[in-house]
């Protein structure tokens, strides 16, 4: 029985996170959460599979989004990890183009098109 692929959500809103988990578990995911860019670090350096992709959010306490990426890129290891980023921001597109992501989603969320996205970097 293969593994299923692991995937990290950074997400400070804890109805939103567990439900993202949630869900991405049902689609056949191995979806972990992290309460802020700290704890998602964290998590990353642990060791054991690092995730396909992290969907990170930009508005957190303690790290937010944009300072995550930032460390993110400065660990060779980590910078690889496709970031789909998640935002209430009216410009995410904006806001996604300076950290150098390649996708964003704006909230409210359509799980569709997050499942399209994480697909396209976990496939099957």
């Amino acid at each position: 029985m293969m593994r299923a692929h692991p995937v990290l959500v950074v997400e400070d809103d804890e109805l939103i996170r567990d439900s993202l988990v949630e869900y991405l578990d049902e689609q056949g995911y191995q979806a972990v959460g992290a309460v802020d860019g700290v704890d998602a670090l964290d998590k990353l350096r642990r060791g054991g599979p690092l995730p396909c992709v992290i969907v990170l959010d930009l508005m957190m306490p303690n790290m937010d989004g944009r300072a995550f990426r930032q460390e993110q890129l400065r660990d060779a290891q980590l910078a690889s990890i496709p970031v789909v980023v998640l935002s209430a921001y009216r410009d995410v597109a904006k806001n996604a183009a300076d950290l150098a992501v390649e996708h964003f989603l704006a909230k409210p969320l359509k799980l569709a098109s997050l499942l399209e996205l994480v697909q396209r970097h976990c496939p099957a």
